[in-house]
């Protein structure tokens, strides 16, 4: 069981989806369970037997995804962590989770890193998350993939030009947190200007309602049609809340309506400005969120 935590953060790494990482992680030691004494005996490592079957399992799983994907309703955007000591358990009793389902926060989760990821093969993503963000070498990766080490190697190296592409010059995190905040605080006082200022001209907003909540059904590009979708949707926002939060290791905001967390807004800061917003509103992505921290 010491081995719980590890597969968590590898599944959800993998899958973007921490619902799909506790069935994953559930099902790997279903498996070990149903091995008779014997059977588990002879496997000199179990910690490498769980990496495996949850890795397989995580491969398959993102196969599927794409076909289930193409029915979703609207953009799909993993699923948002808070700061590990704000988890709710997203029962009405108030209990919290496992701390060992709690994943570690560093900036392989941060939200534009797992957005790449997104655009990946299932076996890219596989092979790179294994071998440069767990350290698996090729050897091992490549009986995981079902593919030679030198053909998982290929895939963690074209997996690497997505990530170089994808890269923006890195911001400090108080600094992040400065921009979220001014944006925060430019948006209450509905100042257009300000709100204009902070937001890179070729900004992108993403909304996630998974089909249950309205919302908007594709990205919105630049930002004077960024802020003019906010002062139309100003109506819906005036009876909302937002608190500024830690979003996947990083300055975000959440928006409360009625006391209960409805959005989980995550940026991408460049050079002062925003260059991304994603916005979660599928209820299924917000059980970990609580409105008090």
């Amino acid at each position: 069981m010491s081995e719980r935590r590890q597969l968590m953060n590898l599944a959800y790494r993998l899958l973007g989806s921490l619902s799909d990482a506790e069935d994953v992680v559930q099902e790997t030691y279903a498996r070990w369970y149903t091995m008779s004494r014997r059977q588990q005996d002879a496997i000199d490592s179990p910690g490498a037997w769980l990496t495996k079957v949850a890795g397989r399992i995580c491969l398959n799983l993102l196969t599927s995804a794409r076909a289930r994907r193409e029915t979703y309703v609207g953009e799909w955007i993993p699923e948002p962590l808070p700061d590990p000591a704000e988890w709710s358990g997203g029962q009405s009793d108030g209990l919290t989770v496992d701390p060992a389902d709690r994943v570690t926060l560093d900036e392989s989760v941060n939200m534009a890193f797992l957005v790449v990821l997104e655009s990946m093969t299932p076996a890219e993503r596989v092979a790179f998350v294994l071998h440069d963000v767990f350290r698996y070498p090729f050897a091992e990766v490549a009986e995981i993939v079902g593919r030679s080490p030198a053909a998982c190697r290929q895939l963690a190296s074209s997996a690497r030009r997505r990530i170089r592409t994808a890269r923006t010059p890195t911001t400090p995190p108080s600094r992040q947190a400065r921009v979220v905040r001014t944006f925060k605080q430019a948006w209450e006082a509905r100042d257009i200007d300000a709100l204009i200022a902070l937001l890179d001209p070729a900004v992108t907003a993403t909304g996630d309602g998974g089909g249950l909540v309205s919302t908007v059904r594709h990205p919105i590009r630049g930002a004077g049609h960024i802020v003019r979708s906010l002062t139309l949707l100003e109506n819906r926002f005036r009876a909302m809340t937002f608190l500024e939060r830690t979003v996947n290791g990083q300055p975000g905001l959440i928006a409360l309506q009625d006391g209960r967390v409805v959005s989980v807004l995550a940026f991408e800061v460049a050079n002062d400005r925003i260059k991304h917003i994603w916005a979660i509103r599928n209820p299924d992505k917000l059980r970990r969120w609580a409105a008090q921290p």
